[in-house]
């Protein structure tokens, strides 16, 4: 998976590489579906929700450009598996997730798996998570038809935000920066994720 669909499409930072090369992926799919765990491809999970293509995992993951020190808001828990690499790259994930049986699921398999510096909360993910605000990075696992002022609210100084932006036929991978004359925004390719639905996304 790392050689063939991640360092060959221009993933370099080498901590993303050590933690995509760490999480066990197959682990975090039904087990029917193991076997093209490592497939560059989105899967499903239930519930209408996808664990992304490895690629984009860590194009997302990179952008955000961890050192190790971050406290890092997760929109979208998903399976987990983004949660994990995130847990490997930060000091404190934050993740909000609007499915509580993923969210059950996804905290039992990150407590077997050792993960202690990850908080999972049931709610609506474009809210953010206000009472650990501010973050140093916010990654959104899902598309939204604008950016959420809720997040880019709960942005620090210096913090990094990446998120789908756009419709249903055409989505963009959006980083944006908080610097000290406002935000800066960059495109940072095409993509495909499942609609981020709340009170800033949307509607259910």
């Amino acid at each position: 998976m790392v050689q063939e669909h991640l360092l060959r499409r221009g993933i370099k930072d080498v901590r993303v590489i050590q933690a995509m090369l760490k999480v066990p992926r197959h682990l975090f799919v039904e087990s029917a579906l193991a076997d093209r765990a490592y497939d560059d491809g989105p899967l499903p999970i239930g519930e209408k929700q996808t664990i992304s293509q490895p690629y984009m995992v860590a194009l997302m993951t990179e952008a955000l450009e961890l050192s190790g020190e971050e406290r890092v808001l997760e929109v979208g828990t998903g399976s987990g598996y983004q949660t994990a690499v995130l847990a490997e790259l930060s000091a404190n994930v934050f993740s909000v997730e609007k499915v509580r049986f993923l969210a059950a699921r996804a905290r039992a398999l990150l407590d077997d798996l050792d993960y202690y510096n990850i908080a999972i909360h049931v709610g609506d993910g474009t809210l953010g998570w206000s009472e650990h605000a501010p973050f140093d990075a916010i990654l959104v696992t899902a598309n939204s038809p604008a950016l959420p002022e809720p997040l880019l609210g709960q942005l620090s100084l210096g913090g990094k935000l990446v998120i789908p932006l756009g419709d249903e036929e055409a989505q963009s991978l959006r980083l944006v920066k908080r610097t000290a004359s406002g935000l800066e925004q960059q495109t940072l390719g095409e993509c495909r994720f499942v609609k981020l639905c709340g009170k800033y996304g949307w509607p259910e």
